[in-house]
């Protein structure tokens, strides 16, 4: 039984961070390879690794050396805490790359996630927070950038825009990323944005809100514009969203200002809870034109999908937010160890259950989990 070396060769540049100044007598890909494989079978930080590791001792001999046999939970802390970050991730990058999925007309939503146990209050040391780039339909992190708080969210995502493919894709991001040379870097890598506008940007807000309260009292007579309404219903509630998308064409003063502006959208939600009424309204700018209203759907409800797919995936499968390793790069390192797990379970399409229970299923059945690793990239 081997593992995919397809997958391993992206990990083999990888340069072990103990040659310089520690003995070790345990290889470093052997290391990995416990780590990677314990996470997704459900193992919670280098005890449990460890656990999962001594448990599969002779079945893990059977593709790994392991010429000491299984590495100690300190050697993991160890090895995880000096292991570079950004070199990890990039080889966890050009495994992603290297899949061929196709991405035409991706929906590639940017959020950011604190990873909440990773702070150390007595060394004055933040949580991590980290921005990442998701494939909202194949459900894949393709791209993640350290920040050092949410601050400095807005300067972190050019850069991971650099990191992902947008060619032909719709990039959506939430108010925080609402800027304007955000929008510069989406245009520049041929893509198309779908921007929410919130209070972080009242003079915005308020412009788009007072053009749409002239189309409404006029309904939208001269106006160019696509109105879709959708509803669904279940469990004693039912939701009504109406999307209207009309040509910035005419708004001149939009335009100057917002690269590649090509359209204004709004979403009117109205939820009948237990017959209790709730009502929001949320705007947009958009490089989209107002005839393409169902890309503009496509990518407001697409957005959601990382917080519900990939952040809570992260917090509740593999309960990234209890965490409590801090020391050295460990916590950033191991926070992509989960992600490639992640993404391996995801890539895994045979399986009819959801992550939590693929991760059991994983530490149960040899099959199972090699089919993870070596499963076909996900096509459409």
């Amino acid at each position: 039984m081997e593992l995919s070396s397809d997958f391993l060769k992206h990990f083999e540049s990888l340069e072990d961070p103990r040659k310089k100044n520690y003995n070790h007598r345990h290889q470093l890909l052997d290391i990995l390879v416990i780590a990677l494989l314990g996470t997704v079978c459900g193992a919670e930080g280098w005890t449990e690794i460890v656990d999962f590791a001594r448990a599969k001792q002779d079945w893990l001999k059977t593709f790994l050396l392991l010429p000491y046999g299984i590495p100690s939970h300190d050697t993991f802390g160890r090895v995880f805490s000096l292991l570079n970050p950004e070199t990890f991730f990039a080889c966890f990058t050009h495994w992603i790359t290297s899949l061929e999925l196709p991405c035409d007309h991706e929906v590639i939503a940017l959020d950011g996630k604190t990873l909440r146990g990773s702070h150390q209050r007595k060394k004055g040391k933040n949580p991590l927070y980290m921005v990442s780039a998701w494939a909202t339909s194949r459900r894949l992190l393709l791209g993640q950038i350290k920040t050092a708080d949410k601050s400095n969210e807005i300067t972190a995502l050019p850069e991971l825009l650099k990191m992902v493919n947008i060619k032909g894709n719709i990039v959506t991001i939430d108010a925080m990323g609402c800027q304007q040379t955000i929008a510069k870097t989406v245009l520049r890598g041929e893509g198309d944005y779908v921007f929410a506008v919130k209070d972080n940007q009242p003079q915005l807000r308020k412009d788009i809100a007072s053009i749409f309260a002239k189309g409404i009292g006029c309904k939208f007579k001269k106006m160019l514009h696509r109105r879709v309404r959708k509803s669904n219903q279940g469990h004693g509630r039912v939701e009504t969203r109406t999307y209207t998308l009309i040509s910035a064409r005419e708004q001149e003063e939009f335009r100057s200002r917002w690269p590649g502006l090509q359209g204004l959208g709004r979403v009117d939600s109205m939820r009948n809870i237990d017959n209790k009424i709730e009502r929001e309204v949320r705007y947009y700018v958009t490089s989209l034109n107002y005839e393409k209203v169902d890309d503009f759907i496509r990518a407001v409800r697409g957005h959601w999908s990382i917080e519900n797919n990939l952040h809570w995936s992260l917090d509740v499968s593999f309960r990234e937010d209890f965490s409590r390793v801090r020391i050295g790069h460990a916590a950033e390192n191991l926070g992509t160890v989960r992600r490639i797990a992640l993404n391996l379970l995801q890539k895994e399409k045979t399986r009819k259950t959801g992550i939590a229970a693929a991760r059991k299923r994983a530490g149960w059945d040899h099959e199972f989990l090699m089919r993870v690793f070596t499963s076909n990239p996900i096509t459409q």
